[in-house]
This record gives structure tokens, C-alpha cells and sequence, in this order.
């Protein structure tokens, strides 16, 4: 008489499972040659990265080139196009027309009033009339006057133009015509006045150094990062994007 397993006192025999078919504390054996599908014992595809939210898929990190694709994760506008160097150009051609205009209106200006006062001038007299030096004087201060005080308003008006239409539109006009639009790379935003004004500055600080405005317009040509900075967008913490 055999009393069986002394550890097992009912003198049950364990079952096992048939063999071929997964049983309870059993890992389950893909057939071979089929691929493991999900399920119990098998580690899910696209499974939950630590400190990921649950269910969400891998983010592009904000700032990031996608392959070099001319595509660009911006944060608050998402997946953006950088403007091309084409566009960019000419955006800028035309606010060069649009500021060559400005110019004409107020040279025209200066020159009708420098006029104005060459002909106060001739009303001076002759040499030999009392008062004649001061009043040619009076006369001569006018026309200088008049010429910086044109030169003066025309470089306001462009300053205004590039600064503050940049700062709070994000645009000028050539910009708007091409659909280019310059935003702060880390929010997407307008530039804002900082931003806007130091993108107008070093183009400006530039043109004292011989070719150095147009240096700074065609710098993008020499990022390696694929987003087309130029040093003035760099420097501003500016990125620009085809609307």
C-alpha cells in the first residue's frame, strides 16, 4: 500500500495541463513561426514610457527639426513650415519699395520746403542792404534744417515701420503679401517690442560696416540647423514661419 506524497495528505496527484494548451500560471507559447500578439504575459507595442501621461503618444520636443524637413515643433502652434530664403527675399524687396516710396514722399517735402526758403533768401536783398548777412543766415539754417528734419522723420517712420509692425503684427507688409510671418521660437508669440527691436538693430548696426546689412539678411543661408535663423534672429530669439 502506497500512501503517496507525504507533503500531500489527500493523495491527489497535481493536474497538469494537456499538453499544447496553456493552462492557469502558465506563460502562453506563440506557435512558432507566428508572431506574439498582445496579450497576457506580453509586452504591449507603443507600451507607457515613465513619466509619460497614460495613454499619450510620444511628443515631438518643442524647437526640434523634423528631419531637416523644413517642419518645426513651435510651442502653442504646434507642427510649423520655416519660410523659405525665396520668400524671405522677397518680403524684404518689397518693403523696400514700400520704404523707397516713404523716402521719394519726403525728399519731395524737404525740397519744397528747402526751396521755400532759398527764395526767402533772394528777398534778402543785396550785400549792400542792411541786414543782409543775417537774413541769408536765417535763410541758409532753414534749408539745413529742413533736409535733417526730412532725414529725421524718414528714418522714424522706417524704424516704426520694421520695429513696430514686427513687434505687434509679427509682419510687414512685404511679409503679409508673401505669408511670412517672424514669431518667438520658444512661444510662438509675437516678438514683442525687445524682440522686435533687436531684429531691427543689428541689420541697421550692419549697414555702418560696409556690407554688413546684407550680411546679416543673408546669414540664414549659413544656419546648419534647418530653421533659416539669421544672426538677427538668433540674437532675438525669433524664428520665421510661412503663415
Amino acid at each position: 500500500m502506497s500512501f503517496g506524497d507525504p507533503n500531500n495528505p489527500y493523495g491527489q496527484q497535481p493536474q497538469q495541463p494537456p499538453q499544447g494548451q496553456p493552462g492557469y500560471g502558465y506563460p502562453q507559447q506563440a506557435p512558432q513561426g507566428v508572431p506574439p500578439q498582445q496579450g497576457y504575459g506580453y509586452p504591449q507595442q507603443g507600451a507607457q514610457q515613465p513619466g509619460q501621461p497614460y495613454g499619450a503618444y510620444p511628443q515631438q520636443q518643442p524647437g526640434m527639426m523634423q528631419a531637416n524637413s523644413g517642419y518645426i515643433n513651435v510651442p502653442g502652434l504646434g507642427t510649423v513650415q520655416v519660410a523659405s530664403m525665396g520668400r524671405r527675399l522677397g518680403a524684404r524687396a518689397l518693403d523696400g519699395v514700400v520704404i523707397g516710396i516713404l523716402y521719394f514722399i519726403f525728399s519731395a517735402i524737404g525740397v519744397a520746403g528747402a526751396m521755400g526758403a532759398a527764395e526767402s533768401a533772394e528777398d534778402c536783398g543785396t550785400y549792400m542792404d542792411p541786414g543782409y548777412e543775417a537774413c541769408v543766415n536765417e535763410a541758409s539754417a532753414g534749408i539745413i534744417a529742413i533736409a535733417f528734419g526730412s532725414l529725421l522723420v524718414f528714418g522714424l517712420i522706417t524704424l516704426l515701420y520694421e520695429w513696430l509692425m514686427v513687434a505687434f503684427v509679427g509682419a510687414t507688409l512685404g511679409k503679409m503679401v508673401l505669408g511670412v510671418k517672424v514669431i518667438k521660437e520658444n512661444t510662438g508669440q509675437n516678438p514683442g517690442l525687445g524682440g522686435g527691436f533687436i531684429r531691427w538693430i543689428i541689420p541697421m548696426v550692419g549697414a555702418f560696416v560696409c556690407i554688413g546689412q546684407l550680411l546679416v539678411y543673408l546669414s540664414p543661408f549659413f544656419d546648419n540647423s534647418g530653421k533659416l535663423q539669421g544672426w538677427h534672429d538668433r540674437a532675438a530669439g525669433t524664428l520665421v514661419i510661412k503663415k
